[in-house]
């Protein structure tokens, strides 16, 4: 089985940096060819979205509201995505997934983490 653990969230002021890591981890973990990775978010009453993605040779797409703020990498050898978030706002508030996508035995995979809040202080 794989998982997803995330870490770093918590509580910064407004125009504060965080910064977000996220393992792939299990007994299994060596079978999965993990090709994307990604960070969504959840704020309260809203649905989950996507805040940038990142696939197993660089390539990066982020939303348009987080675009210039947040940077994505991976360290592919340690099955490890990093999110360094910059000039926090208030609205980036939220539950902070993060996702793999990939194939195992000839399977696609996708695997979701618990998440971890961030939360953003005017």
């Amino acid at each position: 089985q794989v998982q997803l653990v995330e870490s770093g969230g918590g509580l910064v002021q407004a125009g504060g940096p965080l910064r977000l890591s996220c393992v792939a981890s299990g007994d299994t973990v060596s079978t999965f060819s993990i090709n994307v990775m990604g960070w969504y978010r959840q704020a309260p009453g809203k649905e989950r979205e996507l805040v940038a993605a990142i696939s197993h040779g660089g390539s990066t797409n982020y939303a348009d509201s987080v675009n210039g703020r947040f940077t994505i990498s991976r360290d592919n050898a340690k099955n490890t995505v990093y999110l360094q978030m910059n000039s926090l706002k208030p609205e980036d508030t939220a539950v902070y997934y993060c996702k793999a996508q990939g194939v195992q035995y000839y399977r696609f995979l996708e695997v979701w983490g618990q998440g971890t809040v961030v939360t953003v202080s005017s």
